[in-house]
């Protein structure tokens, strides 16, 4: 009986034992059910969240909150692709605090493992991140990174950037089932992000259309040409979110752009720039009748000659006012340095935009022209009735006094009306004069002031082998005499001829400036210096010349070295 009762006993307890393991097994897939549930709930959470997301910042930051999660990541970064598909253009991390940034350096631009996932847009999961031959050149600082998981986020039939996962919490390692989750989140991210794309662009568009209407409202309403180029360079800057807009027109009489508006950063430096045509990022636009980008302007070999003018700014655009032979200026607009480049879709409203410039000018010279003929018809007809009317009043009033004066006896009265008839000669000798004034035409005039700055100084360039910077500033053809403008012109030939001969220099500058008291001219350059024993007849005449005008000339050693004039006359009317 003992024997039986044990082996009753072992059947019994081996079925319990087995319904225990299945019981086990059971609770074991049904937790893990319930997990795949969850992580499905938290996928579609996400999915609907990033879904509702309209601004493109702020979808990003979703995603990437989200695929950190979803993966139970420590560290997550998205990186998007800039336009040459080789390199990231913005980065965004979770997990990593700004202080750990900022010792880190510079953001990430997809060189080694990051860059693995843009040559090869595939998922890539690893075990141990520093056994990839791609992983290399981790900078110092930075935290350690084992696991990792990568995904790419395309946009249609485009990648726009990469999923950057690393460290599962728990020391494990990321599984198939991490990369399928975070694969349906980069296709929903995919989505999203084309939504806040096609949101932005929607509503640019808008904003292109509003102010597109306040400038044909100003057009309309007869705005100044200054007016209108000004609403058109600041809109702009607004829209485009640039840091500087810069407005170059052609000079009358010259092959040369001067800027006639700069607002925002570094304006101060760009007003009354005058740039070639032929040697300048504004001229190519210009004469090509194209946009000219730039990634970088201030290490742009197609800046002309002049003062540091773009400190702190980066990606810039050209864009011509008007189009093949009817182009009348350039718009150029910069972004601050490290900011993304301007894109194909980003100019196409610039060129619409620059062309309702282009109306505002011609609309402007067409205003211009009338009132022209209207001052020179006027003009004609005020000569035509001194010459009809007047001169002949004088003139029988003067021959009757004549006659008059044959019957006078008195020799005091008789003098006094052959006076008055002398009188009325000289008079009308002046109303002639006045005639012929009224009726000579602007066309005649010799060239301005500015106009023959910048001949001397184009023709000085090759002399120098060197471009100088030029900036003129003030109504210098309106306020400055002609007698002060030879002086002006020869003193500026002088120094540029100086340079040339004496400086070797490798840079010069060219600053004139009038605010309608004084004219100053100032011109600098980087070379030797004028040595203690060197002549200095050049000098002298320059000065002799200031003192005739009651001025001065002022020589000085800027920090740098070379030698620093400025010579500086009051300016007399005329």
């Amino acid at each position: 009986m003992g024997r039986s009762e044990e082996s009753g006993e072992a059947r019994v307890r081996l079925p319990q034992l087995r319904l225990d393991e299945l019981l086990e097994e059971l609770q074991a897939r049904v937790d893990a059910a319930r997990g795949t549930r969850d992580r499905v709930h938290s996928l579609l959470e996400a999915v609907l969240t990033v879904g509702r997301e309209l601004d493109l910042e702020q979808a990003l930051r979703r995603i990437l909150d989200a695929a950190a999660a979803l993966v139970d990541a420590e560290y997550a970064a998205l990186g998007v692709i800039g336009p040459d598909g080789r390199r990231l253009s913005d980065f965004l991390t979770v997990g990593v605090s700004d202080e750990e940034i900022a010792r880190i350096g510079p953001f990430p631009e997809g060189h080694g493992i990051l860059g693995e996932l843009i040559r090869h847009p595939e998922p890539l999961r690893l075990r141990k991140l520093s056994e990839h031959p791609a992983s290399f050149g981790i900078p110092a600082h930075h935290p350690p990174m084992h696991t990792f998981l990568g995904v790419p986020i395309r946009v249609r039939d485009q990648v726009f950037g990469n999923l950057y996962l690393t460290e599962k919490r728990g020391g494990a390692e990321f599984d198939e089932e991490d990369e399928a989750i975070l694969s349906t989140l980069a296709v929903a991210a995919g989505v999203a992000i084309d939504n806040a794309r096609l949101y932005e662009e929607s509503r640019l568009r808008e904003r292109w259309l509003r102010t597109s209407a306040e400038i044909t409202h100003s057009l309309m309403s007869g705005s100044e040409r200054g007016e209108v180029l000004g609403t058109i360079a600041e809109r702009s800057r607004e829209i485009t979110g640039a840091a500087l807009a810069v407005v170059a027109v052609p000079m009358a009489g010259t092959d040369a752009l001067t800027v006639e508006l700069a607002i925002g950063q570094e304006a101060d430096a760009h007003r009354g720039l005058v740039l070639p045509v032929d040697d300048s990022l504004i001229g190519l636009a210009f004469s090509t009748a194209a946009p000219v980008t730039s990634p970088d302007i201030s290490r742009d070999g197609r800046v002309s000659a002049g003062p540091p003018r773009f400190s702190g700014l980066g990606p810039a655009v050209a864009v011509p006012i008007g189009s093949g032979d009817g182009v009348r200026g350039v718009v150029l607009l910069v972004r601050t340095a490290g900011r993304s480049p301007f894109t194909e879709e980003e100019t196409g409203p610039l060129l619409g935009f620059a062309a309702q410039a282009a109306v505002a000018m011609e609309l402007a010279e067409r205003r211009q022209d009338a009132e022209q003929i209207a001052l020179l018809e006027d003009r004609d007809r005020i000569a035509r009735d001194l010459h009809d009317l007047a001169i002949q009043r004088l003139f029988a009033t003067g021959m009757t006094l004549q006659s008059a004066g044959r019957f006078i006896d008195h020799a005091g009265a008789k003098e006094r009306v052959l006076r008055a008839v002398d009188d009325l000669d000289e008079t009308i000798k002046i109303i002639r004069t006045t005639i012929f004034g009224l009726r000579a035409r602007d066309d005649d005039a010799s060239p301005g002031l500015r106009a023959r700055v910048v001949r001397v100084v184009g023709e000085a360039a090759p002399v120098l082998g060197l471009a100088p910077g030029l900036r003129m500033e003030g109504l210098l053809d309106t306020h400055v005499p002609r007698e002060t403008a030879d002086h002006v012109v020869a003193v500026l030939s002088e120094s540029l001829t100086n340079i040339a001969r004496h400086a070797r220099a490798g840079h010069a500058d060219v600053v004139l400036e009038t605010d309608g008291r004084t004219v100053r001219l100032t011109v600098a350059d980087d070379g030797v210096g004028i040595p203690p024993g060197g002549r200095r007849s050049g000098l002298a005449n320059m000065a002799e010349r200031a003192r005739k005008l009651g001025g001065d000339l002022e020589r000085s050693t800027p920090e740098g070295g070379g030698t620093r004039l400025v010579w500086q006359v009051p300016v007399r009317d005329r």
